[in-house]
C-alpha cells in the first residue's frame, strides 16, 4: 500500500485564509439569501480574484433514523416536499427530520421530532454522520442520528399544524427499506445515509444495545 494511501488527511488552509469583504442579504423569508464577495488562498501561491456568490441559507438541521433492534424495523415518514413538486409524486419517505432551534442541541431535537412527527419516543440515540448536503451554494449542516424505539407505538398521521405538516407514519422492516434505497423510491440524502449505514452496522448496532 502506498504512503499515499495512508495519508491523514489535514487541510492545507483554514477558515483563516479567506478574505470576506462583504456580505449583503438579498431575500429574507422562510429561508434567507445572502450575496457574498470573499477571494481565498489558492494551492500554488497567492490570492484568488474576487469572487461573488449567491448563499442560501436554511439554518442547520438533524436527521433521525428510528429503528427498533427487538422487530428489526424502522420508522419512515411520508410528507410533501416542495423541492420535489415537479417529481412523479412530490410526497417523499423519508426518515424524521427538523431544524435546530436556538439553543437546543441536535441530540435534543433529534428526540423532538421522533414525537411530532411520528409520534414516538426515542430511548437511545448514535450518532451516524454530520455533513453538508450542499456546500457549493447552501449553509446548511445536517446530523444524523439512529434512534432506538418501539415501532409498534409508531402509527397514523402527524405534524405540527401551525407549520403546515400533514406526515404520514409507515412502519417498515430493515430489508424492506433498504430495498427501497435500492430501487431508487427513496430520494432524500439524509434517508439514503442512515439506511446504508444501518446496513453497514446493525450488528454492531445491535450489539452495542444489548441486543445481541
Amino acid at each position: 500500500m502506498s504512503s499515499s494511501s495512508n495519508k491523514c488527511f489535514n487541510n492545507q488552509f483554514t477558515s483563516n485564509d479567506i478574505d470576506i469583504l462583504s456580505k449583503e442579504s438579498l431575500y429574507h423569508g422562510f429561508f434567507n439569501m445572502t450575496k457574498i464577495t470573499f477571494r481565498h488562498q489558492l494551492f500554488n501561491g497567492g490570492w484568488s480574484e474576487l469572487i461573488e456568490r449567491e448563499l442560501f441559507e436554511r439554518g442547520h438541521a438533524v436527521a433521525l433514523l428510528p429503528y427498533d433492534p427487538v422487530t428489526d424495523e424502522v420508522v419512515l415518514v411520508e410528507q410533501v416536499r416542495v423541492g420535489a413538486l415537479e417529481s412523479k409524486s412530490p410526497w417523499q419517505y423519508e426518515i424524521v427530520a427538523g431544524m435546530i432551534d436556538k439553543g437546543q442541541s441536535s441530540e435534543q431535537v433529534a428526540i423532538r421530532e421522533a414525537n411530532e412527527e411520528a409520534g414516538i419516543i426515542v430511548s437511545r440515540l448514535q450518532k451516524i454522520s454530520h455533513f453538508y448536503p450542499s456546500s457549493g451554494g447552501c449553509s446548511e449542516q445536517l446530523d444524523v442520528f439512529v434512534g432506538c424505539v418501539d415501532t409498534s407505538t409508531a402509527e397514523g398521521v402527524h405534524g405540527l399544524k401551525e407549520e403546515d405538516e400533514d406526515i404520514r407514519v409507515h412502519v417498515v422492516t430493515r430489508e424492506n427499506a433498504y430495498a427501497l434505497v435500492v430501487n431508487g423510491r427513496i430520494e432524500n440524502a439524509a434517508s439514503i445515509i442512515a439506511l446504508q449505514w444501518l446496513e453497514l452496522n446493525v450488528s454492531r448496532l445491535r450489539l452495542l444495545w444489548n441486543m445481541q
